[in-house]
């Protein structure tokens, strides 16, 4: 972030300075030393933060409050992809006919996922642990590939 006099510049927006109005594209096209030589400084963004877990840096959510919530995101993920074949489903209880053997796989395969992802939401100890298992593929239980 560039900061003149202490206050924020944004680059591509006009901003006068000692009585002289800089056109928005200044920013972009000067150099290094001629936001030095006006006292523009650059300093570091503020730390951020993923609101879905916490409130600010370093200030998390209620740990059990987000189990439930990730928890019922489980459930919902599950139920949309089984929504896809519930008409299978359904023309085989209304047609007296058998649903195909990979369909009754793959639904089952989504409600174990369902279950295995929600007992790894419900075994994390602290916030951290959540927001690592549900922003890294590598450490969930990934959903089932569709048919």
């Amino acid at each position: 972030m560039l900061k003149l006099n202490n206050k924020p510049l944004s680059y591509d927006r006009a901003f006068t300075h000692a009585g002289i109005q800089y056109p928005a594209n200044w920013l972009r096209l000067s150099s290094l030393e001629e936001r030095n030589a006006l006292g523009i400084t650059e300093v570091a963004d503020a730390p951020g933060w993923d609101q879905r877990f916490y409130w600010g840096v370093d200030n998390p959510k209620d740990l059990d409050g987000l189990k439930t919530q990730w928890s019922d995101i489980q459930t919902e993920t599950a139920a949309s992809l089984l929504a896809a074949s519930d008409w299978r489903v359904i023309k085989a209880k209304e047609t007296s006919t058998n649903i195909p053997s990979a369909w009754k796989t793959y639904r089952a395969e989504i409600r174990t996922a369902c279950n295995t992802r929600q007992t790894e939401i419900n075994a994390v100890a602290d916030v951290p642990a959540l927001v690592e298992l549900l922003t890294n593929l590598d450490s969930t239980t990934p959903w089932p590939t569709p048919i």
